[in-house]
C-alpha cells in the first residue's frame, strides 16, 4: 500500500541524508521524495512517498520523529491532504502529429513550453492519475524525454 508523508525539517546541511539513510538503513524503498522550503526560509517540507502496510509505515514514521532536525511528521491518510505533481515530457512530432499531440495536451489542460522541428516538450500539472494518463497517451507517438518531480502535499485542514 502506498502512503504520502510529509516531514517537516529545519533547513540544514545533513538533514536530507539522515532521512534517506533512515529508509536505506531499514530497507525501506521510497517511491518519490520532494524536498523545498517552506514559507519560512529556516525550514523544509519533505513529502516521502513510500510503500508498506500500516505497522511499517508507522515504524517509518516513530523512527522519522527520533531524528535530528525533524520538526514534525505526518502520514497522510487518504482525503486528509491534497497532492499535485508535474511532469515534463518531450514528444516526438511531425508534421502529421503535431495537431493531435497538440489537442491532447489541451484536454488536459497542459501547457506546451518548448517547440522544436521534431518536437514538443509539455508540462502537466494534475495529480497521479491525471499525470499517468496522459503520458500513456502521449507514448504512442514516442517519449523522447521525461521528467517529474514526484508528490507534492498539503493537509486539507
Amino acid at each position: 500500500m502506498r502512503h504520502t508523508i510529509s516531514v517537516l525539517v529545519e533547513n540544514k546541511f545533513g538533514v536530507l541524508t539522515r532521512v534517506a539513510g533512515l529508509f536505506s538503513g531499514r530497507g525501506y524503498n521510497i517511491d518519490s521524495l520532494n524536498v523545498a522550503p517552506t514559507q519560512d526560509p529556516t525550514t523544509s517540507r519533505m513529502t516521502i512517498v513510500t510503500r508498506g502496510d500500516d505497522a511499517t509505515v508507522d515504524q517509518i514514521v516513530k523512527q522519522l520523529n527520533k531524528l535530528v532536525n525533524v520538526m514534525h511528521v505526518h502520514d497522510f491518510r487518504e482525503g486528509e491532504y491534497v497532492d499535485r505533481e508535474l511532469a515534463l515530457v518531450k514528444v516526438t512530432v511531425d508534421s502529421k502529429t503535431r495537431a493531435e499531440v497538440m489537442q491532447i495536451t489541451d484536454i488536459f489542460r497542459a501547457k506546451i513550453v518548448d517547440v522544436q522541428p521534431k518536437s514538443l516538450t509539455i508540462e502537466i500539472t494534475g495529480n497521479e492519475s491525471k499525470v499517468e494518463k496522459l503520458l500513456s497517451l502521449l507514448k504512442n507517438f514516442g517519449i523522447i524525454e521525461l521528467t517529474r518531480t514526484g508528490k507534492v502535499a498539503l493537509p486539507r485542514k
